[in-house]
């Protein structure tokens, strides 16, 4: 502290003298030995560094092409994506259905995230400042972006001894996305994590568009192929002269930690609020059909409704039959009576509003054919931490003249 001392009756203007007085707040001491072993931090710098050249090379080849090497965590740490990559256990409740079919499990798990809603993109995407979210806060607050949902996904295959990889590319439909590679014995498998859906590298119905870059625990590839179609993209990313990866074989500072928790833990769904949403739901939308309808008196067919009832919880696991004999026999006494037209509508649950316009768009309740009837049925599948699965079954019935 610098202390100034004038001389008595003198104004401050006046000459005097400064002086130094030091106040002991603490210290720190520790050898250099033990500084030069916690040398991970050197390795991070290191390491972002190194990053942002191979990131800064590889726009320079293919300029359009996506490339993510870090991101920011929730508290505002730049980190390596691939820290984000490590097997992360699903819900007990998926683990304990299809024990004996492997591929209806991987099929059960790739649903439950796409059930996850989706987090609203920022306009300004690929701005370099994205922030990534662990599996277990994704989990948590029940929304996630594109790439927390394939990380979430990948982290589950994982689990399960999978050979999965996030990869980060565009869509015809949806722009840029980030799907999980699955190398099976000979042939590799394409999964959109926001529809559960599995498509094979060669399958012409695939939306995914261009393959730009891969990760996974270890390491960042960027796709050096001319054509970066799925299905003319060479995915052996040992090749060096098809992909060019982040960090070279056997380096040492790979060996972050991973910032995902040893596992997840869950927390159950309340089955009676549950209850309520899916009553509350089935009336909103039964009030906004006779609204949609002002000029037509609006009858429902409650022999209808009870069949798409007992179909609706069968729709969801997608086992067995999905209807009885005894719904069959009943359903075919309506046909004999009724041109039945309608489909079920499976979605995320967010909000009412977004069930309500899902309904809406499908038209079904414009029908002008005299003597129109209508059948309804939800049903809310309850996974854990309110990730909720919504069906919807609307159906006209109009009488044979």
């Amino acid at each position: 502290m610098i202390i100034e001392k004038h001389e008595d009756r003198c104004f401050k203007s006046c000459s005097g003298h400064s002086y130094i007085r030091k106040n002991w707040l603490g210290s720190i001491v520790f050898p250099f030995s033990a500084l030069l072993q916690q040398s991970e931090f050197s390795d991070q710098i290191d390491i972002l560094e190194r990053a942002r050249i191979f990131t800064k090379n590889c726009k320079a080849l293919f300029p359009k092409r996506r490339i993510t090497t870090t991101v920011f965590n929730d508290e505002g740490i730049q980190i390596l994506v691939i820290r984000y990559i490590k097997a992360l256990n699903p819900p007990q409740q998926l683990l304990d259905m299809f024990l004996h079919d492997s591929n209806a499990r991987l099929d059960l798990v790739a649903h439950f995230v796409s059930l996850i809603p989706i987090m609203p993109e920022a306009l300004d995407e690929n701005n370099g400042f994205d922030i990534w979210m662990t599996s277990e806060r994704c989990i948590t607050l029940a929304i996630g972006n594109k790439e927390e949902h394939a990380i979430l996904l990948c982290n589950f295959f994982l689990y399960f001894g999978k050979k999965a990889l996030v990869l980060l590319g565009t869509s015809v439909l949806e722009g840029h996305v980030a799907y999980v590679l699955t190398q099976e014995t000979d042939e590799y498998l394409l999964w959109n994590p926001l529809t559960g859906r599995c498509h094979k590298q060669f399958d012409p119905f695939c939306p995914l568009q261009g393959v730009d870059c891969l990760f996974d625990g270890e390491n960042v590839w960027f796709n050096l192929q001319q054509n970066n179609s799925p299905m003319a993209v060479y995915f052996d990313y040992s090749k060096e002269s098809f992909w060019k990866q982040l960090l070279p074989k056997n380096y040492q500072g790979t060996k972050t930690q991973s910032i995902q928790p040893e596992e997840i833990i869950y927390s159950d769904t309340n089955k009676s609020m549950v209850e309520d949403l899916k009553n509350r739901i089935e009336r909103t939308l039964k009030c906004k059909i006779m609204e949609w309808r002002p000029k037509q008196p609006t009858r429902w067919n409650r022999q209808c409704t009870f069949i798409l009832r007992q179909i609706l919880p069968k729709l969801e696991l997608g086992t067995g039959s999905f209807v009885s004999s005894e719904e069959e026999s009943e359903f075919e006494r309506l046909l004999q009576f009724y041109w039945v037209t309608g489909f079920p509508i499976q979605m995320p649950y967010t909000d009412v509003q977004s069930v309500i316009d899902a309904v809406y768009q499908t038209g079904i309740h414009s029908s002008e054919f005299p003597q129109t009837e209508f059948a309804l049925a939800v049903y809310i599948h309850p996974y854990p931490n309110n990730i909720l699965s919504v069906w919807v079954y609307l159906a006209s019935l109009a009488r044979h003249q």
